[in-house]
């Protein structure tokens, strides 16, 4: 520990190279400082520049809850080549999560999302911006049933499924889920507090069960394919086991 107290942790690198770095990023960690988490201290954007010695350009979004692969780029120049690439849908996601019922075994999700900003970030050009397409594909990999009454029926249901989001809106998988009533469990915006308190109470677990496992890309100087692979963090994980499911690779197929 530090003198102030506050436990210091090093930024698992997956991969590194002279123009990219890749890390897994915690559960409750911020990207980068936000207007609706003032009181945060720590930012992956600044925990890994002082961990390498230089400056990181942050390529794309995880929510704070959110774990797994998180790319920067490590010069502007880079990191305006790799920004278009996600922005014209050229970046692969994927992501496994765990959530409230039993949804279909595949489908895609288009249903349109109003764009949300931070409450005091300055974002001129989203006046009047209605609601933009949003696509998110899906594929149910396993169920379970646990014998606790959490709504009106004597036992609950979960699924573990992995998405591929299509387009990039802002909490877009949590509000897809959402929209199709099987919410991520742990999401205390978009999800079921009495299922959430039910998951902390048997498993321990306090955050949400969603995580970046795989980013398939072409690198954005030579052109190679860039296939970016993590499994999910051990608290994750231990969720995974406490319901009866092994992983295979490490996206979840």
């Amino acid at each position: 520990m530090t003198p102030q107290g506050v436990i210091v942790f090093m930024l698992e690198i997956l991969y590194r190279d002279e123009w990219l770095i890749a890390v897994h990023k915690p559960s409750g960690l911020l990207v980068h400082r936000s207007m609706l988490d003032r009181h945060e201290t720590r930012f992956a954007v600044q925990m890994l520049r002082d961990q390498i010695g230089q400056r990181v350009y942050p390529a794309h979004r995880l929510d704070k809850g959110t774990s797994g692969i998180l790319l920067f780029a490590l010069d502007p120049l880079t990191a305006a080549t790799l920004g278009r690439a996600f922005e014209a849908q050229e970046v692969l996601k994927t992501y496994l999560a765990i959530v409230r019922g039993h949804p279909p075994e595949a489908g895609v999700i288009d249903h349109p999302l109003e764009r949300r900003v931070d409450r005091l970030e300055v974002h001129p050009d989203a006046q009047g911006v209605g609601a933009q397409e949003a696509r998110t594909g899906f594929r149910r990999l396993a169920t379970a049933e646990l014998p606790h009454r959490v709504d009106r029926y004597p036992t609950s249901r979960y699924a573990l499924v992995e998405l591929r989001p299509e387009t990039g809106r802002r909490h877009q998988l949590r509000r897809h889920l959402k929209h199709i009533s099987h919410p991520i469990i742990g999401d205390a915006t978009f999800g079921k507090g009495r299922h959430n308190r039910l998951f902390t109470k048997l498993f321990g677990v306090d955050r949400l069960l969603l995580a970046c496992v795989a980013l398939r890309l072409r690198h954005p100087v030579n052109g190679d394919p860039l296939d970016l692979r993590a499994r999910p963090t051990q608290d994750f994980l231990n969720v995974v086991s406490g319901l009866g499911w092994t992983l295979g690779g490490g996206d979840g197929s």
